[in-house]
């Protein structure tokens, strides 16, 4: 089973940046399609940003231009750079597989807060 540990969250004013990162453990990251994940105080965990293998890219509308999603097959990771930050993007932030059932579980996640 694939271990994932998120880091990086943090208290930021609005306007400001983020870079989020995680580590997967397991030899088949790098054949999936990986993505980050969200999920706010009474709200359905959603998807905000997706990297299939061959690094091709797919954003959640309210979050384009503003973040950035990249991997490194080889030291199992993805980051999530995030810009011009909002205070709806205060939610704790997850990475796993798309569709997440592949890799069966899920990290602790970190926790973005946006606000002055």
């Amino acid at each position: 089973q694939v271990q994932l540990v998120e880091s990086g969250g943090g208290l930021v004013q609005p306007g400001g940046s983020l870079r989020l990162s995680c580590a997967a453990s397991g030899s088949t990251f790098r054949i999936n399609t990986m993505g980050w994940y969200r999920q706010a105080p009474g709200k359905q965990r959603e998807l905000v940003a997706a990297i299939t293998s061959g690094e091709s890219t797919n954003y959640r509308d309210s979050v384009k231009g503003r973040f950035t999603i990249s991997r490194d097959n080889a030291n199992n990771t993805v980051s999530l750079q995030m810009n011009s930050l909002k205070p709806e993007d205060t939610a704790v932030y997850y990475c796993n597989a798309v569709p997440s059932w592949k890799f069966g579980a899920w990290g602790q996640g970190t926790q973005v807060t946006v606000s002055s």
